[in-house]
């Protein structure tokens, strides 16, 4: 079987990839060991972020750096196994995370994420899957003034700069808006031009079932037996294509290793879980527990509880004791019930040590290209990073300067 373009990860930017080359006309294969939206993609917390111009960075204070070398943070764990493998992501991660390269940072990430809810929107009507958006925005919510006062400095930085809109809520405000969340609150920032899904493996199941109703084919296969001029075993057996799109998430480094690349990707891990509320209790949208580090979002399949930050080897044992740990904050914040499944989920997030993805050409490579790297916003950048790759590989006018995400860069 010979193909235009095959496309190795189906995941929220491999689908929508696959979905943007499909219709520019372009025989498309997508390509996956599993289901579509099983693996990265079915474990955020389903919000898509216009707020998130600036991409997480590396604490640099001093008070800080100690406070998380305790190891025992809600918010952020590690391996003391793996760092001496990640040490040297780390520094680097430190060295962009400095704020004059931050803000420089941002001001190259941000024309991706101003995108980012209207490219959703064109593949969530194409897909006829509305009913999984929730407008309105999701909730940051703080116990204490000095860090809702810190926070708001933040939020008002990113509206001058960016025009990004946000809401003060005081406790009042929140506690009509949000009845069932614990009456200690101080109060909330609410991001209102982001959205949220209801359940993001399900909407990556809904853009596959589109590229396939536009006349592309999913196929179960083993990316890494990826070999130039691009070939791949798969259970129909070898397909060929002209070009090969990169876009497996933390697993992505495997392909690009073997052809002799030496890119920068780590992954930062993550747990989440699904609780029933208790009766009576009801949650409109997504919160985070600013202070805290975790965040409870209303999903099809109940509440889910999702932690921050694992800095460990991709393929490590998992250890949720930061899921452990915060359940009973998060209990305190919202009556959660009982667990719908008997284990936590745990998947990686890919991430640069600059913090911006990497979308773009192979550089010594024809018709190899790159989609992965987008750390915390998988899901919120799956749409654009699959329009832009496309633009690219066609020729077509970009929608956004794709230089900032090249992979010659590092």
């Amino acid at each position: 079987m010979k193909f235009d373009v095959l496309v190795l990860g189906a995941g929220i930017v491999g689908v929508s990839t696959a979905i943007h080359l499909q219709s520019r006309g372009l025989s498309t294969a997508l390509i996956d060991r599993g289901t579509p939206g099983r693996e990265t993609s079915f474990g955020n917390a389903g919000l898509i972020q216009r707020e998130g111009v600036y991409p997480y960075a590396f604490p640099r204070d001093i008070g800080t750096l100690l406070h998380y070398a305790r190891n025992q943070s809600t918010d952020v764990r590690y391996h003391p196994s793996a760092l001496p493998s990640i040490a040297p992501f780390l520094v680097r991660y430190w060295h962009h995370s400095a704020p004059q390269r931050h803000a420089r940072i941002a001001r190259q990430y941000s024309t991706l994420i101003e995108h980012c809810l209207t490219e959703h929107q064109a593949l969530i009507n194409r897909a006829g899957a509305d009913d999984l958006l929730r407008d309105g925005g999701w909730l940051k919510v703080f116990h204490r003034r000095d860090a809702f006062d810190a926070a708001l400095l933040d939020t008002e930085r990113w509206q001058r700069e960016y025009g990004v809109p946000f809401e003060r809520l005081d406790a009042a405000q929140l506690q009509r808006d949000e009845p069932s969340l614990s009456a200690t609150l101080i109060g909330a920032i609410r991001h209102t031009a982001s959205s949220s899904i209801r359940d993001p493996g399900e909407l990556v199941a809904r853009y596959a079932q589109y590229f396939t109703s536009i006349g592309g084919q999913i196929l179960r296969g083993d990316a890494t037996t990826l070999n130039p001029h691009w070939r791949v075993q798969t259970l129909e057996g070898e397909i060929e294509g002209r070009h090969a799109v990169v876009a497996m998430g933390p697993w992505s480094d495997t392909i690009t290793r073997a052809l002799g690349y030496r890119l920068p990707l780590a992954v930062k891990r993550g747990y989440h879980r699904h609780f029933l509320p208790d009766t009576g209790a009801q949650l409109n949208q997504p919160v985070l527990d600013a202070e805290s580090g975790f965040l409870l979002a209303p999903m099809n399949q109940g509440i889910r509880l999702t932690t921050g930050v694992e800095l460990a080897l991709r393929d490590a044992p998992r250890t949720p004791v930061q899921l452990a740990a915060v359940e009973p904050l998060a209990r305190r914040l919202f009556p959660l019930g009982k667990p719908v499944e008997s284990e936590p989920w745990m998947g990686c997030r890919p991430c640069t040590p600059d913090m911006l993805p990497i979308i773009g050409p192979a550089p010594g490579h024809r018709d190899l290209w790159f989609a992965f790297g987008h750390a915390h916003h998988g899901l919120t950048l799956g749409p654009v990073t699959g329009r832009l790759i496309a633009e690219m590989l066609t020729g077509a006018p970009t929608l956004v300067d794709p230089a900032p995400f090249r992979a010659d860069r590092f």
